[in-house]
């Protein structure tokens, strides 16, 4: 099992931007997606990014789509979410997944099974 914590969660006014931070530990090396992941009470969680850990591939959400960037950082089994031209909308509570199986196309939040608690991101208008 796969232990993810998130970080790097704030306030932020409409145009900055945030760094967030997923540190895994357990058996990373059975992990082949990484995926960061947004929910606003209410509404479903929704996928943002996703990242391919051996290869590096990423994709994107289009709502978030030249915007954010997923990258990892292997040695330190530490994967980031650098979001830049915040938007309110963008206001939730993100979290980190990973998947152990081969990754499949999308972000579907049913393909991964081991989930971080979430850190929350506020962007002001």
């Amino acid at each position: 099992q796969v232990q993810l914590v998130e970080s790097g969660g704030g306030s932020v006014q409409a145009g900055g931007s945030l760094k967030l931070s997923c540190a895994a530990s357990g058996f990373t090396y059975s992990t082949n997606c990484v995926a960061w992941f947004r929910q606003v009470p209410g509404k479903a969680r929704e996928g943002v990014a996703k990242i391919l850990t051996h290869g590096g591939l990423t994709y994107y959400a289009d709502s978030v789509k030249g915007r954010f960037a997923i990258s990892q950082d292997k040695p330190k089994d530490m994967v980031y979410l650098q979001m830049n031209s915040l938007k309110p909308e963008d206001t939730a509570v993100y979290y980190c997944a990973a998947r152990a199986q081969t990754c499949v196309v999308g972000l579907s939040e049913g393909d991964f099974n081991n989930w971080g608690q979430g850190t929350q991101v506020t962007v002001s208008s």
